[in-house]
């Protein structure tokens, strides 16, 4: 499977390199790399984060019909804060999701580390909800995400994607960073 793998991690890279430079096709390249990792991770018996892939097509097609929609009518982009409220229940939602979809993963399948595998995944939902309404907390919760991710792919020997993680990381790091700075301004989204 490590092509197959190789060929996700290098399409992922791409998508959130796309994402960042704010180019609409940014979201048939990520939805492409999720597609591929669906089977990469049903594969590895990793089924929360396989599910994880469906869940995060539906965002794609979402953010995909939203970014054309804010392209062709000229809507401004706008890096707003959350409030604790949101962020607190954002956080609790995450652990309840953890809880129950681990419990889930448990009982009826045999994914190795049901608990990890399904809070890394609930909390990634989290995480994209809060990307989509650009609180730029969203880069907290991905860089902590994807620092405990590539201790996960590492222990399932998915080392293409460990590495592909690693360098989210980074480019968590950097998106924090520059949502700060644009907080609260307007941004154009690029026509391509």
């Amino acid at each position: 499977m490590a092509p197959l793998e190789l060929v996700a991690a290098l399409l992922s890279a791409l998508g959130v390199w796309l994402t960042i430079q704010r180019r609409l096709i940014c979201w048939p390249v990520s939805l492409a790399a999720a597609l591929l990792y669906g089977w990469v991770f049903l594969d590895a018996r990793l089924y929360a984060d396989a599910a994880l892939q469906c869940v995060f097509c539906g965002c794609l097609l979402y953010g995909w019909a939203h970014w054309k929609y804010e392209t062709t009518n000229s809507v401004p982009l706008r890096i707003r804060s959350a409030s604790w409220k949101i962020l607190a229940s954002g956080m609790a939602l995450g652990m309840l999701g953890a809880v129950l979809w681990g419990i889930v993963l448990k009982r009826w399948t045999d994914d190795p580390m049901p608990f990890t595998d399904a809070a890394l995944s609930s909390f990634s939902i989290v995480a994209q909800l809060w990307a989509a309404r650009r609180y730029p907390a969203n880069w907290t919760l991905w860089i902590v995400i994807d620092m405990l991710y590539v201790a996960l792919f590492v222990a399932r020997d998915l080392y293409p994607t460990a590495i592909l993680y690693s360098a989210f990381v980074l480019l968590a790091l950097h998106g924090a960073y520059k949502w700060r700075k644009l907080e609260g301004t307007d941004l154009r989204l690029s026509q391509n």
